[in-house]
């Protein structure tokens, strides 16, 4: 840019003078291309997205190729020059903060201009305020340049925080899309083991039909047999030897249908797990895109100085949950049950715990048993993890963490401990 985005103008900002049109009516609010140059940039950039910009600048100039940057410097050269563009940015930027410029119309003053627009801050409708107190009718130089000054250094602040919160985000997305396709495999295989049990249905429903047409067919033809005495014992023996394959035939049957069962069971119960963990991971999703604090109702406000000791998991996803707890001004602790720390530490370490979680497939046996033993002797609650992924860790705290209808407080009650290392 040839000029700074932000200075401060010692004569203070008043409309550029345009032989062309006349002066601007007081009663009236100011046109964009009646504001100072250097105030322009800052509006275009805050108060329109990208995308709904490059859509209007379509339609007077030729976007093929250009940057979201050479879209915005392009609509900031035009708008002092009050031709269709500057009209066009105009009647967009009224559209899109219609609200927020009939609100500030009820200012009178100067005061009354600058409380609404502290308490549009304090709403955090900034955009459209920003908006609406530039344009407005009362507002002096004083307060433009104020205004101006406080939404300049919020988007230095924003660019500040934004970067960790972007971080994260690319993490939870990559977590979001593994989930999704280990859901599917899962509901595949649910699905062929459904029909497998169904299929293993109807074929014993078939032979128990074929087991009583003959059974009929034995019982009609004994009466009318004329066979003599002595082949009787053999009829006998042979239907018996029927009778008894036709049970071990069921028996089977019944075996397989009880562990299809099993597996079907064991198939639903990890099919719930994926879609707690993808209901705790969209959650996070959706708070860091809509940019909004997180309000505690997934439980994690419940995190709020505990002190999480962490045992195993893996190197690519323990420093995001370190962040989702210390976010959530909670206190990490780790160990990573003796690959790199002694197992010493592992003692000296649980005491100091409210709660202690790690993933059954990032841990070894010894350390389960150590982390049991230890746990019994001091009382600390104990949470085993299907995995090592955030998803898994944010869906135990929401299951674990928020308080339930009997008035339990969560994280107390009986120790957890892994199905897997008893």
């Amino acid at each position: 840019m040839h000029k700074p985005p932000f200075k401060l103008n010692p004569g203070g900002w008043s409309a550029p003078v345009v032989e062309d049109q006349p002066p601007a009516d007081a009663s009236n609010r100011a046109r964009l291309h009646q504001l100072d140059p250097h105030l322009h940039c800052s509006v275009i950039g805050n108060c329109l997205g990208t995308a709904e910009l490059r859509r209007l600048m379509s339609r007077h100039v030729d976007v093929t190729g250009m940057s979201d940057l050479d879209i915005h410097h392009a609509a900031v050269s035009l708008a002092p020059q009050g031709g269709e563009v500057s009209k066009a940015l105009h009647k967009a930027l009224d559209q899109r903060h219609a609200g927020a410029v009939r609100t500030l119309a009820a200012a009178a003053d100067e005061a009354a201009l600058d409380a609404a627009w502290r308490e549009a801050w304090r709403r955090g409708d900034i955009q459209g305020a920003y908006w609406a107190v530039l344009t407005h009718k009362a507002v002096t130089v004083a307060l433009r340049q104020a205004v101006f000054g406080e939404v300049h250094m919020l988007s230095h602040l924003m660019a500040s925080a934004n970067r960790h919160d972007l971080q994260r985000f690319v993490t939870l997305e990559k977590g979001h899309a593994e989930l999704e396709d280990r859901l599917e495999r899962e509901q595949a295989r649910r699905h062929d083991a459904l029909q497998e049990r169904d299929r293993m249905a109807e074929q014993l429903r078939q032979q128990a039909i074929d087991f009583e047409r003959q059974l009929a067919e034995v019982r009609a033809t004994v009466p009318d047999s004329t066979a003599s005495a002595g082949d009787l014992p053999a009829q006998v023996a042979l239907q018996t030897e029927r009778r008894e394959r036709a049970e071990r035939v069921a028996e089977d049957a019944a075996r397989q249908l009880e562990s299809l069962r099993e597996q079907l069971e064991r198939t639903q119960a990890h099919a719930r797990a994926q879609a707690e963990e993808l209901t705790a991971a969209e959650a996070e999703l959706q708070r860091l895109s809509a940019g909004t604090p997180d309000a505690g109702s997934d439980g994690s406000a419940l995190l709020t100085g505990r002190r999480i000791l962490y045992v195993g998991g893996r190197p690519s996803s323990t420093p995001a949950i370190r962040d989702f707890v210390e976010g959530r001004d909670g206190e990490f602790l780790h160990h990573d049950g003796g690959l790199e720390t002694r197992k010493g530490l592992l003692a000296a370490l649980l005491p100091r715990a409210d709660l202690v979680v790690f993933p059954v497939d990032c841990i070894d046996h010894d350390s389960a048993l150590n982390l049991k033993r230890l746990s019994e002797r001091h009382r600390v609650p104990f949470l085993a993890l299907r995995s090592a992924s955030l998803a898994s860790f944010a869906a135990a705290v929401r299951r674990e963490l928020v308080p339930s209808g009997d008035g339990a407080a969560p994280g107390q009650g009986a120790p957890r401990f892994c199905l897997r290392h008893g």
